[in-house]
């Protein structure tokens, strides 16, 4: 079986777009391939900055030859359905067969296809997926039909086996596939030609080329740390960046380069972000002091001054950069002085948020306002958090935040700090945005988290108002992303509250501003239920199954997530047990017994059960146990120790299974029935009043 290789040779493909596109070149090969007949062992995909490799292991030499047969209309059926079954069939009606079938005679197709050698399939495959590739972005060039990303120059394109390596033949708009590639753009020594994936690899090295991405990265991370260890310092570690600038050399050669002495005091997250952006240059921070001291840049070629020329220029840039960045940061410094921000809060008045829900500045009043009714609950000073909820959007007027927008909140805590303001409505500047991703860390300071919950409650209030609620895979306004931050805010910090409650406090707020169709405020369900969507998520990842959620979330009091969450914990633990599990059997069996009989009869069966009615000591034995569960459930319920209550419900299993294995509920003495429907409607009961065990699956 040989194996296959593929490289398509271009001009610099941007970092971004690599990965994806090396991904796309194997799934769309191999899939094609084995659309075609051709199966393989294994494939694997690399990219640099001039090529996209594909390897196929132990490829089919040729397709298996096929015999199809295909039933299709009768013989005397119209024309025109059997002209639909010629085409599907490329068949001419001499070739078909007509044979007998239970209604008649039908026309067979039998369709025989012969094996091809995988060249000539490989060549088919390969034209389409090159003329059909999806770029983000392509191009054309010279007088050809052919887009790529950017221009392309070679195709190689070999079968290797034993016998050695041989081109498959193909070309396109003038490009013929070869066995040719080259290496590095200034440190190769020009075109050569390979015979096997191993082979190549080999000479790509040679000619200054590492193929494989994480090879890449692992080697600049693996300098640039030695090197700043070297001097006493740490490399500031951004592993998208890693990645992005492993795209953009194919021979990485790690240099570090100082930063003037004239920046030094700007706050390490401008050095970063300006260096990161403008320059694609790593941040070195000084360990004992917090400042970011030196970069590091990651050059694509060796030179024989061993990078000083390239590290001068880099650094003559960047100096032209952060004097940009020092200007803004002085301006910005002035103005956060004046009157605590007050220009900038003016400034707000004029930014419109969106259309329907007013400027920014009526934005941050809404907030404020929420952050106050919210303050006493997560136990912050309502004055504090009012006031942090003021000046928490006042760095969006900066210029440093306009230059910078990822610098939103940290800049808020520098500025709210230069203005003398206190220090829990500085941090409340900075962390008011988290959580913004599952993985992001959740504030716990009081202030801040009260204005990070009136934040995210106002967005979505406000966007429910206006019915711009997210449809299927959209969400412009990343509401799913809000509401999450709500959920791990209140749960991550054991908060208590009605969110239903504050949720109506806030659209009260939004309506004062006579939002269009102020009806939307009235289905508050419809928002927690929304809220209810995004703790099945966040539970989920923690292995708590989504009935389970329904079955607590159908309970009163589901607009307390800490306690819904305690609930569902509890009920995931017992279900997990082989009386739980069981258990949740028997109260199925009963509850469809109740149902059927309800149905039936037109009555329902709510009065107590009489035990003098009983008639076998396991009827018996299960009046006692739903006295005792129910004396042990109802107070463990009001103390809100649901795995107390969990376990007393578990142990009425055995009781309710010796009951359904020795009684017939549906006695021919009807006082005898209806007790035991009674005695079923308080297994209902007293079970439902932990879970409603009705939403569970299974």
């Amino acid at each position: 079986m040989p194996d296959l290789l593929i490289e398509l040779f271009s001009e610099e493909i941007p970092a971004r777009m690599q990965a994806r596109a090396a991904e796309d070149l194997k799934k769309r090969m191999t899939d094609g391939l084995v659309e075609a007949g051709l199966t393989y062992a294994s494939a694997g995909a690399f990219h640099t900055p001039r090529r996209l490799t594909l390897t196929i292991e132990e490829l089919l030499a040729a397709s298996p030859a096929t015999r199809e047969e295909r039933k299709g209309p009768r013989v005397d059926a119209p024309e025109k359905a059997l002209e639909g079954f010629l085409r599907s069939t490329g068949l001419t009606k001499d070739q078909l067969e007509a044979r007998d079938d239970k209604k008649g005679q039908v026309w067979f197709a039998v369709i025989e296809r012969k094996g091809r050698p995988a060249a000539e399939i490989i060549a088919e495959v390969l034209e389409d997926v090159i003329r059909n590739f999806p770029w983000p972005k392509s191009m054309r060039w010279g007088a050809g039909s052919l887009r790529w990303v950017r221009p392309l120059h070679r195709i190689l394109c070999i079968l290797t086996d034993e016998a050695g390596a041989e081109v498959v033949p193909m070309e396109i708009d003038g490009i013929a596939a070869g066995d040719k590639t080259e290496g590095h753009r200034f440190m190769g020594s020009g075109p050569f030609s390979v015979t096997s994936f191993e082979d190549y690899t080999a000479k790509l090295k040679q000619n200054f080329v590492i193929l494989d991405a994480q090879e890449r990265a692992d080697a600049i991370w693996s300098d640039a740390t030695n090197q700043a260890f070297a001097q006493g310092l740490e490399l500031v570690e951004d592993r998208g960046l890693l990645a992005e600038v492993a795209g953009l050399v194919e021979w990485p050669v790690v240099l570090v380069g100082a930063i003037d002495e004239t920046f030094l005091d700007l706050p390490p997250e401008v050095l970063t972000t300006s260096m990161k952006e403008h320059q694609k240059f790593f941040s070195v921070r000084n360990p004992k002091t917090g400042r970011v001291e030196k970069f590091v840049t990651v050059a694509n070629v060796e030179t024989s001054d061993n990078g000083a020329t390239i590290l001068a220029g880099n650094q003559k840039v960047l100096f032209a950069r952060l004097s940009d960045a020092k200007f803004f940061w002085e301006n910005d410094l002035r103005v956060a002085t004046t009157e605590k921000m007050l220009p900038w809060l003016n400034a707000l008045d004029n930014v419109t948020f969106h259309a329907k829900l007013g400027s920014q500045g009526e934005r941050v009043q809404r907030i404020a306002a929420l952050a106050r009714e919210l303050a006493p609950v997560v136990g912050a000073d309502p004055d504090l958090a009012k006031q942090a909820a003021k000046v928490c959007k006042a760095d969006l007027s900066s210029e440093m935040v306009y230059e910078f927008p990822e610098l939103q909140g940290l800049m808020g805590r520098y500025y709210a700090e230069a203005a003398g303001l206190p220090p829990e409505v500085a941090a409340a500047c900075a962390e008011h945005y988290s959580p913004l991703g599952p993985s992001d860390e959740v504030p716990a300071a009081p202030v801040s988290v009260a204005v990070a919950l009136a934040d995210k409650v106002d967005t979505l209030t406000g966007f429910w108002a206006i019915e711009e609620k997210p449809t299927g895979s959209k969400d412009p306004y990343a509401l799913r992303r809000a509401a999450l931050g709500v959920v791990r805010l209140v749960l991550e910090n054991n908060l208590r509250l009605s969110l239903s409650a504050h949720l109506r406090t806030a659209a009260d707020i939004v309506g004062a501003r006579d939002v269009e169709d102020h009806k939307a405020f009235a289905d508050i369900g419809d928002l927690l239920s929304f809220f209810h969507d995004r703790l099945k998520v966040f539970l989920r990842d923690k292995g708590i199954r989504h009935d389970v959620i329904d079955a607590c979330i159908a309970m009163l009091g589901n607009d307390d997530l800490t306690l819904l969450v305690k609930r569902a914990e509890a009920l995931s633990d017992v279900l997990k047990t082989d009386d739980g599990e069981n258990l949740i059997q028997g109260f199925k069996r009963a509850n469809n017994i109740l149902t059927q009989a309800e149905e039936k009869d037109g009555v329902s069966y709510e009065l107590d059960p009489d035990p003098k009615f009983a008639e076998s000591d396991e009827e018996r034995a299960l009046f006692a146990a739903l006295d005792e569960a129910g004396g042990a459930i109802s107070p463990a319920i009001e103390a809100e120790d649901f795995a107390a209550a969990m376990a007393a419900m578990a142990r009425l299993r055995g009781p309710i299974d010796a009951f359904f294995e020795a009684v017939q509920v549906n006695s021919d003495n009807d006082i005898i029935r209806r007790n035991r429907l009674c005695l079923l409607h308080k297994i209902r009961t007293i079970c439902g009043g932990v879970a409603d065990l009705t939403k569970l699956e299974g």
